[in-house]
């Protein structure tokens, strides 16, 4: 992908503005809020994903209805979603129609009325949702795992909230969780298109030039938790057996996250290659699907390898993902092994960066925490410079210690 000029602004209200040119008549922007399921109070387990929903159902001007057909009468999309650090609400359209998703994001955000029947509703809609978890082990068995892993925590608790914390959830503490996260000073607007950055400017002055109570903010304190690798065995009456294995990881600021990052996509990436899916699947059949994985959050982070399969099979398969682990921790890449990494990694980072919808969400989240952005040709330089040393080192620092694993069956 070419190098495109990235263009920052900030309002008078503290909200932060980037746009990145492209000459697509594709357009894609959104706010991202600095907040997430670990800026609730124990109270409020939840409520950062329970606001999000309710900010679709109804504003001063619009009802439910009008919100949702607002951008999809012209073709577009309107999507959002919630972490345990950042609330996402973003569209897609056709350029012509950049004013109306900026009015309406901002009508969304700022003006959402909160209504207590619909409230209600939502909340039924919300426990169906936690429901329909339980029902897909393969997704749940990574909530279950980060709060086990996480555990005393901002980050040990489900996204989605408890029924007995939702079922308590009242109008006055919604809107208080509202007006303390939902400050223009804790958003960011981000966009791609074509399009003219005084006239992005001019827009967001337009609509979201907004001022909200004093209302201070939820530090987000780095709380200390006590890892303990264990395992933990849990009974759903599964065809299969799910297993997660992993241990805490690096931070999104780390200086080798890259290094830990080029060492996952080489153990357990996306790619038939991956030495996990080689030595499980190819040459043994022993799984369907086995994958590793890195989650960077501001202040801490994790790795973790899935897989599901017979259960007679379980712990061989969990000794060949030691062993493999262990080759990594042991044995240096040759430059060869390490020149393929480095140029197949690239390639799919070249490639995914053509969805432009995932690469513009991906340049707002780094925005957001860092104050900065890499634009690829940066990220394929610091890619180039990691040596074989380096992912030795990493590979020690992380998994020497013994896992945290967790099964089910």
């Amino acid at each position: 992908m070419h190098k495109r000029m990235i263009h920052t602004h900030i309002l008078s209200n503290g909200l932060q503005i980037i746009h990145r040119d492209a000459p697509s008549g594709v357009f894609h922007c959104g706010i991202v809020v600095n907040t997430g399921s670990r800026d609730e109070y124990p109270e409020e387990a939840g409520m950062a994903h329970f606001v999000e929903h309710m900010l679709f159902k109804g504003t001063g001007r619009r009802r439910a209805h009008h919100i949702a057909g607002r951008m999809e009468s012209v073709g577009g999309e309107l999507n959002a979603y919630t972490t345990k650090e950042e609330t996402f609400f973003y569209a897609t359209f056709l350029g012509e129609y950049f004013s109306r998703a900026v009015e309406l994001l901002a009508d969304m955000l700022f003006h959402s009325e909160f209504s207590p029947q619909l409230i209600d509703r939502e909340r039924e809609v919300i426990l169906d949702e936690i429901n329909s978890y339980q029902d897909a082990p393969s997704e749940l068995i990574y909530d279950d795992f980060e709060n086990l892993l996480f555990a005393g925590h901002d980050l040990g608790h489900y996204i989605l909230g408890m029924p007995e914390t939702l079922q308590q959830f009242s109008r006055e503490q919604i809107l208080l969780f509202h007006r303390r996260q939902y400050q223009p000073s804790q958003m960011l607007f981000f966009s791609t298109g074509r399009i003219s950055f005084p006239k992005v400017v001019n827009l967001l002055e337009k609509y979201f030039s907004v001022s909200c109570p004093a209302v201070v903010v939820r530090n987000r304190v780095a709380s200390p938790f006590r890892f303990q690798p264990r395992r933990e065995l849990v009974h759903k009456n599964t065809s299969q057996n799910h297993v997660m294995m992993g241990v805490p990881a690096y931070s999104m600021h780390h200086p080798r996250r890259y290094a830990l990052l080029l060492l996952n996509n080489l153990l357990g990436g996306d790619s038939l290659n991956s030495r996990l899916n080689a030595a499980l699947r190819e040459r043994r059949g022993l799984v369907y699907h086995v994958e590793s994985n890195v989650t960077l959050y501001s202040d801490t982070g994790l790795f973790a390898v899935y897989f599901a399969g017979d259960p007679q099979q379980q712990e061989r398969c969990i000794r060949l993902v030691r062993k493999e682990v262990n080759r990594l921790l042991e044995n240096e890449l040759t430059a060869r092994q390490l020149m393929v990494a480095k140029r197949q990694w690239k390639g799919q980072l070249g490639i995914a960066a053509e969805q432009v919808e995932n690469y513009t969400l991906a340049m707002a989240k780094r925005f957001l925490h860092t104050g900065g952005y890499r634009p690829l040709d940066e990220v394929f330089a610091c890619i180039d410079s990691i040596t074989a040393e380096e992912l030795c080192a990493v590979a020690q620092d992380l998994f020497a210690a013994e896992p945290l694993i967790l099964s089910y069956q």
